[in-house]
């Protein structure tokens, strides 16, 4: 059993409470979240609403203050952090602006794979690049340049290639324009065999 809460502990609580809604990608049920904090639920119950309250400006004496930029919402049964409607234009700008942002350095050389290499498992791609790109490759069909392209017959594995969106941004009109990539690197000539496989 866990003490009656003090104010301290009301503190810390309340803090790891935003941590943990700040990660989360669905509503979380404050069950879990009790659970994730090592706190009583009616405790976080509690909590939660006095973050609520702070969100949307109301301070402790009950007057109005501006209200935060987000807001906590109980939905579906679990409670999450979601931007305010009244800044929709402001995020929106945002996300499509983002789509046209610079890709990292990992998600580059995992775009140029599949690019001449698909159909392509992840596994494949993980392979030729000598680490995981399970989370890259999730971001670059976020990003509208990659898609699932069905299954491989043999293992099951989803296959993936470059989308109508991709050559749109470089300026191509099928993927037999995409360069060459051996004349590039000296000594590696033997990429044209990597090259004969992506179409």
């Amino acid at each position: 059993m866990h003490p009656t809460a003090e104010p301290d502990d009301d503190r810390q609580v309340r803090a790891a409470l935003e941590a943990v809604l700040m990660v989360v990608d669905e509503a979380v049920t404050a069950e879990e979240l009790a659970a994730a904090v090592d706190a009583p639920e009616e405790q976080v119950l509690r909590l939660l609403e006095d973050l609520r309250a702070d969100y949307d400006g109301y301070t402790e004496s009950g007057s109005q203050a501006v209200p935060r930029g987000f807001e906590l919402r109980n939905v579906a049964g679990g409670w999450r952090i979601f931007s305010r409607p009244e800044y929709s234009d402001a995020v929106s700008r945002f996300v499509l602006e983002g789509q046209t942002a610079r890709l990292t350095q990992a998600a580059l050389e995992t775009l140029a794979v599949i690019a001449y290499r698909q159909p392509v498992s992840r596994a494949r791609v993980s392979a030729i690049r000598g680490v995981n790109v399970d989370s890259v490759v999730r971001t670059l069909v976020q990003r509208g340049l990659v898609e699932e392209l069905g299954t491989d017959p043999e293992s099951g594995a989803l296959l993936y290639g470059t989308t109508s969106y991709f050559l749109e941004r470089l300026g191509l009109r099928t993927l037999e324009e995409l360069p060459r990539i051996s004349p590039h690197l000296p000594g590696l000539e033997n990429l044209a065999d990597f090259e004969e496989t992506a179409y």
